[in-house]
């Protein structure tokens, strides 16, 4: 009888493993991952068409990067309340780089590396509330990274 309690925990602990992988599977915004292009990109992440430039969203990336492979970015927000960071980069296959969500005053500050598959833009879009806010940084790539 002990075996079978054993066994039953176990079992029990085993699935429960699982419960995050759901919660985190309907987190993902599949649209937005999977668009080939900046517009379906920003469209699938349920951001408006024209979205107002901020000078309180600091995008910090190198004027030249000499491969695209491995592309240093830092994004910085000042805007009081910001949710979330979306990068995206204009002319990479994927252009929807990463999210990252910010809750209970966190900084919203991210330190990343990138693969940039040619010159593009680096937008940094900011959701605060039900607004966004952008800002662009251009970066010259001289060897493509995605290649």
């Amino acid at each position: 009888m002990q075996r079978r309690s054993f066994i039953q925990l176990i079992s029990l602990f085993a699935a429960s493993l699982l419960l995050p992988i759901q919660a985190f599977a309907a987190v993902w915004n599949k649209a937005a991952f999977e668009a080939t292009k900046a517009e379906n990109t920003i469209q699938g992440l349920g951001v408006p068409a024209q979205i107002p430039s901020s000078k309180d969203i600091e995008v910090i990336a190198p004027d030249r990067a000499e491969n695209g492979a491995v592309v240093q970015i830092e994004i910085t927000s000042r805007i009081p309340n910001t949710e979330s960071i979306a990068i995206v980069v204009e002319h990479n296959p994927t252009p929807l780089i990463a999210t990252f969500n910010f809750t209970n005053g966190a900084l919203p500050y991210v330190v990343t590396r990138i693969k940039m598959a040619e010159t593009s833009d680096v937008q940094a879009i900011i959701k605060v509330g039900s607004q966004y806010f952008t800002a662009k940084k251009r970066v010259e790539v001289l060897e493509n990274g995605c290649g």
